[in-house]
């Protein structure tokens, strides 16, 4: 089975080494992810989260030379969704890249929504790494 997907980015006027170190850094998702705008905690090892979901566990791949900042959140429920996540250089910038999976049984109107709220949290990412 295949899902619908959307690749939705946003350009930052940052180095993206910069950009990547702070968007792989699990302590500062809270300032730019309003899904995980809960407390942020480590827990021996381990990054949690609240939610609108829950308490959530949230995992990164390890640090990379790629811009490879996937993670993945696993809910209350045990179940588990990997969010695609890269910094790629973009001339003396960067361009970050967010890859939104429709998940089975969600709504073409409810996959809209996450999508709106993906771009925000970009959005409101730009906003900090430009003012900074």
């Amino acid at each position: 089975m295949l899902y619908d997907s959307l690749h939705l980015a946003v350009a930052i006027a940052r180095p993206a080494d910069e950009v990547y170190e702070f968007v792989r850094d699990p302590a500062r998702m809270p300032q730019w992810a309003a899904g995980l705008s809960g407390s942020m905690e480590q827990i021996e090892g381990e990054w949690w989260a609240e939610s609108p979901m829950g308490r959530v566990k949230v995992e990164f791949v390890p640090t990379n030379e790629f811009g490879v900042a996937d993670h993945t959140v696993t809910l209350p429920d045990g179940t588990a969704q990997l969010n695609p996540l890269r910094v790629l250089a973009n001339g003396q910038g960067s361009e970050v890249v967010f890859t939104l999976f429709r998940q089975p049984g969600v709504s073409e109107q409810q996959f809209s929504q996450d999508s709106e709220m993906v771009r925000s949290d970009l959005n409101r990412l730009k906003r900090i790494l430009e003012s900074g």
